[in-house]
């Protein structure tokens, strides 16, 4: 049975693991190394578990632990050859990191492993579809304004679909964020808000997928509430009931979700 647990999701810090048989893969490193072996220790696992690291883009949310991780375990690194070449160019990783392009349907210890390009103002932001030898597939998009083409069609039939809900379009309105971050972030290549995220999940669950959470809250702009109640109704407007149709659940902040299993 494959798991996956988020050690934490937010606009302050974003990092997760996915693995099956004792070895694992982790997504980004958004907050410091100690913070993220500190939340692998917690649910019994260590450094030493994991295959590699996948990152979805170069925002300090996604990378800003990861240099000093490399320092000290030296796992190789997966992502696109844009992302990968800013974090050497701006000495975000170390000299000796084990920089990695990642190649479509590669195999990563017995992970099959393929991204597609999410809506987002990075240099080349992605999300990822994981294959694990059960053959049970996870699809994670963390950050991205729209849903495209390619977006449904990198999540469609996953097991467990992790998908961004950033924000509650009046709390982003009506809250203290200047105007110019208040576009941006309501931007085709900013995030992704409540109602978006789960009318797109409404979708899948049409499509078939059935196990969802919702991940990357804005501490300022969302609560989890505000997440669940948007996409429970987008479900029950598709005549679905996510109690009973699918596993919805909301990825916490800072702190280690409950795993899913799948």
């Amino acid at each position: 049975m494959a798991t996956f647990l988020s050690l934490y999701s937010g606009s302050s810090g974003n990092c997760a693991l996915m693995g099956e048989n004792g070895r694992y893969l982790c997504v980004d490193m958004g907050k410091s190394c100690r913070a993220a072996v500190r939340a692998m220790t917690e649910v019994g696992l260590s450094p030493e578990q994991l295959a590699g690291i996948l990152i979805t883009h170069e925002h300090s949310d996604h990378v800003s632990g990861l240099k000093v991780f490399l320092k000290r375990w030296q796992l190789p690194v997966y992502g696109s050859e844009a992302t990968l070449a800013y974090l050497a160019d701006h000495d975000m990783v170390p000299p000796t990191a084990q920089l990695q392009i990642l190649q479509d349907g590669q195999e990563i210890a017995g992970f099959s492993v393929r991204s597609f390009h999410t809506s987002h103002d990075a240099v080349d932001c992605r999300g990822y579809r994981v294959s694990f030898d059960s053959g049970r597939t996870l699809a994670m998009a963390t950050d991205l304004g729209q849903i495209t083409d390619e977006v449904m069609e990198g999540l469609s039939g996953a097991d467990l679909v992790v998908l961004e809900a950033n924000y509650d379009p009046d709390r982003l309105k009506f809250g203290p964020y200047p105007y110019y971050l208040k576009s941006r972030i309501a931007s085709p290549r900013g995030h992704l808000c409540n109602r978006d995220a789960g009318d797109t999940l409404a979708e899948l669950l049409r499509s078939g997928c059935e196990r969802f959470a919702l991940c990357h809250l804005s501490q300022e702009n969302n609560t989890p509430q505000l997440a669940l109640q948007a996409a429970t109704e987008s479900f029950l407007a598709a005549g679905a009931l996510p109690g009973q149709d699918g596993l919805l659940q909301v990825l916490h902040r800072s702190e280690v979700s409950p795993a899913i299993q799948f």
